[in-house]
């Protein structure tokens, strides 16, 4: 959220700069045109003075002409600075986001890659867990088989007492008679024989029985005494039935082989998890630092914007005040900010009072009045930040002559007090008659336009020769 908070912030930026930009690639584009007609009059004005005798009054303003085109040139390497700073800005703007952009996608990644990775590690932990109890209840499978070896090895114990006592029998048959000798010596032979298989049943019964143990150790790692307690069986307690423990054997046997092998490598995985986990928390921590002066750098910047703001809107609206007034012969006029305590995002409101009527905003007032407020809003900033060059555009139109008069000795003034040249646009004749030069269109023959300059000081000047 704070990256994508962030990615707006430099979106908006960026196009804050990208509108900044073309507005200065309007005023450059309109500067080097008058720059291309300056240059033009300028050659036209040095031809012109080639083919006259040389003067010191022609000599005087051909200085002034060149300073004036000095001044057009350094404005526009100006222009043309700020225009490739904000180009280099836009451009830094944007590498930071996309790098954003690829910080955030990565992070993603990393994520679905850890928890990909610690669901595996669970899943394995479960199968050891399964495998576990699977071989702790295996001791009850080899406590069936020892009683069923025990009760065999009673019945040996059982079948050797049958045969010592047919041994006696026959031993005391033969002392008492000869003639039941050669049947005495057949028992005796059965009954050796009978011990002999007894025997061997007995000594395969052992071998079974030390097989039987030694797998017992083998697989349970317990001697065969502790297998009931292994299998967690009181002695004297009853035991479960056969059939039950065959069937449970079974289905742990089938739960075994479903579960599948053990991974021998959980616990090195499960420390190679643990070493991203801590690599990742290390780089969130250093991100959430990063942040953090990222927004610490962000709040003096606007700390430092706002006490500009401010201190520029004081200074506007002091010189706002001062001319409305000048304009309007009298009245109040104010600049308010609005619909925000924070000076970054507040808009604008203006409040006029001409004299004679009650305080109004900018869009109750006539057209007139409009005009002279706009007039009067427009050169408290130029006085506030004033600028070689000026171009006003019919901005007489919806004035009356006094108001025109009270314009013109506003421009008069401003011209006086600052080194700004005004080009004003214009079909007012009281404002052309309080202008030093006149540019305008003539035509001499039908169809045929001529670009006509007039310097109304030089006709004065002429004009007062004349009546000398």
């Amino acid at each position: 959220d704070a990256a994508r908070e962030r990615h707006a912030a430099t979106e908006r930026e960026i196009n804050r700069h990208a509108t900044r930009k073309s507005a200065l690639t309007e005023a450059h584009t309109r500067l080097a045109a008058d720059r291309s007609e300056a240059e033009a009059a300028h050659e036209s004005a040095t031809a012109a003075l080639a083919e006259l005798p040389p003067t010191d009054e022609t000599e005087a303003r051909l200085t002034a002409v060149r300073a004036d085109i000095e001044g057009h040139r350094r404005f526009a390497a100006q222009v043309r600075a700020e225009a490739q700073a904000l180009a280099r800005e836009a451009e830094l703007a944007d590498r930071r986001v996309q790098a954003i952009l690829a910080e955030r996608t990565e992070w993603q990644n990393r994520k679905q890659s850890s928890a990909s990775q610690v669901a595996t590690v669970e899943a394995r932990i479960t199968e050891v867990t399964a495998e576990r109890a699977e071989l702790e209840n295996a001791p009850a499978l080899f406590a069936e088989k020892r009683r069923a070896l025990i009760n065999e090895i009673e019945s040996a114990e059982s079948a050797r007492r049958v045969a010592a006592d047919a041994l006696a029998a026959a031993e005391s048959l033969m002392a008492e008679t000869d003639r039941a000798a050669k049947a005495s010596l057949e028992a005796l032979s059965s009954a050796r024989e009978a011990c002999a298989r007894a025997e061997e049943r007995m000594e395969g019964t052992k071998r079974r029985l030390s097989d039987i143990e030694r797998e017992i150790h083998d697989m349970l790692e317990v001697e065969p005494h502790a297998v009931g307690a292994l299998a967690e069986i009181e002695p004297g307690a009853e035991l479960p039935p056969l059939s039950e423990i065959e069937e449970n054997l079974e289905k742990l046997r089938r739960d075994r082989e479903r579960l599948g092998a053990v991974n021998l490598r959980a616990e090195e995985e499960l420390r190679e998890v643990e070493t991203q986990h801590t690599a990742l928390t290390t780089e969130r921590d250093d991100l959430v630092e990063a942040i953090k002066r990222l927004r610490q750098g962000i709040q003096s910047l606007n700390k430092e914007a706002r006490e500009r703001l401010l201190t520029s809107f004081e200074t506007v609206n002091e010189h706002f005040k001062r001319l409305f007034v000048e304009l309007f012969g009298g009245g109040e006029a104010a600049l308010h900010l609005i619909e925000s305590d924070d000076p970054l995002e507040a808009g604008l409101e203006i409040i006029a009072k001409p004299p004679g009527k009650k305080p109004q905003t900018l869009s109750l007032l006539s057209g007139g009045e409009q005009a002279l407020t706009a007039l009067a809003l427009i050169f408290a900033v130029f006085l506030t930040n004033p600028s070689p060059i000026c171009v006003l555009d019919e901005v007489d139109a919806p004035l009356d002559d006094h108001n025109v008069e009270r314009f013109c000795n506003l421009l008069h003034e401003m011209t006086s007090s600052t080194e700004t040249r005004f080009i004003i646009i214009t079909h007012n004749p009281i404002t052309m008659a309080r202008m030093n030069r006149l540019f305008g269109v003539t035509m001499a023959e039908r169809g045929v336009s001529q670009l006509v300059s007039v310097g109304l000081d030089d006709a004065v000047k002429i004009l007062d020769q004349d009546v000398a």
